[in-house]
Parts: structure tokens; sequence; C-alpha cells
């Protein structure tokens, strides 16, 4: 049986798309209402599915990824003991709960500390400054682009209001960023503003989190750490074999953390794993035991004229500068290179040609990693995380999404 439960607000709007699919409309009121068989049912067992959490659909179309207890517990346990959470810690969200980040990280963690988490409604710069100025707080976890729009706010803020926010940051003991790669010159600028180097981690739906900075050590921009307590990681190349240090291989990770299946798709489970490990799609490479993520195989490994390039790499050098505020890069079919390097920019009005950001970035990168194209737009396209949509940017030049 399909349940659908509901707040009062939105019962009304419900009704219709339950009965439709056959499913039975509760009331959260009625929900709520002691019941005999709910005081004598036993609790769930590890393996009992708990929860689908949607993929959010960057590269494809979103899959339902099916948690159980048990791996959710082991989710909020090996970030009680990352990050030291105590019935002490108190935090607002304001991410969105069909997510890990909000959900787990957020949620999930503060709850089964006793710890206090403040539900935001939605996000808003300034109301989120004046909830961190209130005080009574110890935590903050936050996506890039809420990261970014702080900044923003800060910076325009007079000197006065200024000293209030950076001072209401500094009385947290942890800032973290995740779901999206943090951008250098960002981790760099909130430093400056607020006192943090923002403890980067690395996670998806399917996983819980695998990899972080450490509570309590060195935080390097661009890097997101080592394993996570009860997380098993690894480096294997084209032909399965284990990364040597420095070399970009695919990361695959093992543990209690991870999802059951994709729900009601099969044939995409068995592909997702090979001997217990789950490949994550993602590249990255290990220096001096910790883990940077080049980016997403289908997406932001691009290859032109024989070499492999990592499209979150160029991002960064041209964010860096004076005129681009953010960046995407992604690659375009080509019949002589495999792939051009294309390069969507913000720049929030000021002027940017092709052949200067070249010049600029010719500088930092090799010649085969520059741009040849160009868009200059108002915003990048991002779903509900804040997560640029490559598939999205690769139609604002002309070309289809990848496999298309």
């Amino acid at each position: 049986m399909t349940l659908v439960l509901a707040d009062p607000e939105n019962v009304g709007r419900l009704a219709p798309l339950a009965a439709e699919r056959g499913a039975r409309l509760l009331p959260l009121e009625e929900a709520a209402r002691p019941s005999a068989a709910r005081r004598t049912a036993p609790p769930p067992a590890a393996e009992d599915r708990a929860l689908i959490l949607y993929t959010s659909g960057t590269t494809g179309r979103p899959k339902g990824a099916v948690h159980t207890h048990g791996s959710l517990a082991a989710q909020v346990a090996s970030l009680s003991a990352a990050w030291e959470w105590s019935s002490d810690d108190a935090l607002p969200n304001v991410l969105p709960l069909h997510h890990t980040h909000g959900l787990v990280n957020v949620t999930l963690c503060a709850l089964a500390n006793g710890a206090r988490v403040e539900m935001l409604s939605g996000f808003d710069a300034e109301a989120c400054w004046r909830r961190l100025e209130e005080g009574g707080l110890s935590l903050f976890m936050a996506v890039p682009t809420v990261y970014a729009r702080l900044a923003a706010a800060w910076e325009a803020a007079d000197a006065a209001a200024r000293a209030r926010r950076s001072e209401a940051c500094r009385r947290l003991r942890l800032m973290v960023s995740g779901s999206a790669a943090l951008p250098a010159p960002l981790f760099e600028t909130w430093e400056r503003l607020s006192g943090h180097r923002l403890l980067e981690r690395y996670g998806m739906t399917e996983i819980g989190m695998a990899l972080g900075n450490p509570l309590r050590g060195e935080r390097v921009a661009g890097t997101v750490g080592a394993p996570l307590p009860l997380v098993e990681v690894a480096l294997v190349d084209e032909s399965g074999g284990a990364c040597p240090d420095g070399a970009p291989g695919e990361l695959r990770v093992k543990g209690p953390t991870l999802f059951l299946e994709y729900h009601g798709r099969p044939e995409e489970t068995g592909k997702a794993f090979a001997d217990g490990w789950f490949l994550t799609g993602d590249v990255a490479a290990r220096e001096a035991g910790r883990f940077r993520i080049l980016g997403r195989a289908s997406s932001d490994i691009l290859k032109t004229g024989g070499y492999k390039v990592s499209a979150l790499e160029i991002e960064d050098v041209l964010r860096l500068h004076s005129a681009v505020k953010d960046a995407a890069v992604v690659g375009l079919p080509d019949e002589e290179w495999g792939e051009r390097v294309a390069a969507a920019v913000v720049t929030g009005g000021a002027p940017l040609s092709l052949d200067s950001l070249r010049a600029f970035a010719r500088e930092r990168l090799a010649p085969y990693k520059l741009p040849t194209r160009l868009l200059v737009l108002d915003d990048l396209p991002r779903n509900a995380m804040g997560k640029v949509t490559k598939a999205a940017v690769r139609t604002l030049f002309g070309a289809p999404p990848p496999g298309r």
C-alpha cells in the first residue's frame, strides 16, 4: 500500500493526486493520534527500507536511491564521530529536505545527537545573516551558492554590519560546505570575512558522505580530505588497477553507509556496483593523503586532442579573472579535436572577450586546456541544490546533452 502524509495546508492539493495513483491519503493530525498497532509494532530492522532520496539529475534523469535504516544510521554515526556532534550543538537549516545534505547531514544528525536544528523558511541572505547575528548557534552547513550569496551580502553591507556578521561567524565552531565543488576564490573570501576555513566534504545521494577535510587539522582549498569513519574508498584506473598518488582514477566507495538499490531499476543497480564497491562515476586523485575531485567522468572530464582535461580545473582558473564571477566549462563535440573546450561565464555586466580570457588563462593552463568558445550569461543554470547542470550549459551552446 502506498501512503501519502499531508499537513492540513496541503490535504486538498494532494487528495486528487493520491486518488489518481490509488494511494491512501493520511492527514498528519490523524497519523499523530495514539494507536495500539503503533505501540506494539516492533522496531525496524537494519536491512528494512527506510527512505528514497532522488539523485540531483545533473548528468541524467534522477534516480530514486533506496536507503535502509542501517545505512542511514551508519551515515549519522560517521558524521557524528567526524564532526564531534553533541547535544550542545545548534544550527539553522537553509537546505531542502529532499536531499542528503539537508536531511541527513543537518537534520538527522542534529536529532540523533539531541542537538537543536531550526528550519529557516527557504534561503534569504539577509534573513540568514540576521539569524547568525542573533547567536546561540554552533554549526552552519550550506552549499557553495549559499556561501557566495552570503559573501555578496556581506560585501554590500556597511562597516558596522560587516563587523557584526564576521563576529557571528567566529562564534561558530564549524562551517561546512558541500553538494558542489567549492571554488578556491570563495574558500579564500570566506576565510577573510568569517575567520573560517570551510570544511569541504564529498558525498553522493547513494553513499552519504565519503570524504571530508579534518575537523582538527589543515584544510586545503580544492581538496575534500580523507575517508570518513566507516567508509572505504579506492581509486581505480581504466584497466582496473589501483592508482598511485597523483594519478587520476575512478573513485569507488564501500561501507555500511551505501544505499540498497535504485527504486524500480534493477539493471542500473547492478551496473552501479563491482565486487561490493559502488562506482561513483567521479574522477579523483590522491595527493599527500588528500583527495581532489576532478569531476564527473560523464560531464567534467573532457577529451580534447587526445588529452583528458578536468573542467573543474579550468573553471577554477577562469574564476580568478577579475571580470568572471562564476564559470562552467563543458565539452562540445568536434570532429577534429573530439571535444572543444567551451566556457560559459557570469560577468555581472563587465566586458569580456574570448581572446582576453584565453590570454589570461594561458599564463595558468596548458594550451590544450584553453577555451575555444565563450558564452556570457546573467546566471548559470542550476538545480535546487545549487549545482550547475552541465547538460543545460551544453544546450546553451547549441549542442545536445551527452548521449543524445
